[in-house]
């Protein structure tokens, strides 16, 4: 079984998470991306921004002792929200749902929400797995898709 863990993102993660979230199949399944994933640039104004908000917890996600993506929470309009990106080569292994169990086991507010494409099954679906329950839905503009889109909204009440 991979060994699954969290830890502070390091400056020495930044290009590796910088090409984890432009590769392309994996910016058309979340959809809801930076203006332009392969703006560098933007890329490290948004890390640095993020590492030092008190609003934020960024975690580097370990397999195996191999960065393999970040994982976070985030508060918008009052409401903490979760994201995560696994490197897509690591998609369908567990990952995404065994580092969002551990830093639910952290982020200890509730209620917390998740959000994901409808079409996004498999982030659906580790949301769910998280105790996530759907609450609705709205459509919104996706960046990374130039269109409208549909996004289910999920919220988790009680520690996992």
């Amino acid at each position: 079984m991979t060994e699954v863990a969290l830890r502070p993102v390091d400056d020495s993660d930044l290009d590796a998470l910088f090409e984890q979230m432009r590769d392309p199949e994996s910016v058309r399944m979340a959809a809801f991306v930076a203006r332009n994933p392969a703006d560098r640039a933007a890329f490290d104004a948004h890390m640095a921004k993020i590492r030092t908000s008190p609003e934020v917890t960024i975690r580097a996600v370990t397999a195996d002792g191999r960065l393999v993506g970040s994982v976070g929470s985030f508060v918008v309009d009052g409401d903490t929200e979760v994201t995560y990106w696994i490197d897509r080569h690591f998609w369908g292994r567990g990952i995404a749902g065994r580092a969002l169990a551990l830093l639910l086991e952290s982020v200890r507010v509730r209620p917390v929400f998740g959000r994901a494409a409808s079409d996004n099954v498999r982030s659906l679906r580790v949301l769910q797995r998280a105790g996530f329950a759907i609450v609705g839905t709205e459509i919104a503009f996706a960046k990374a898709r130039n269109a409208e889109i549909e996004e289910t909204i999920l919220r988790l009440d009680e520690p996992a």
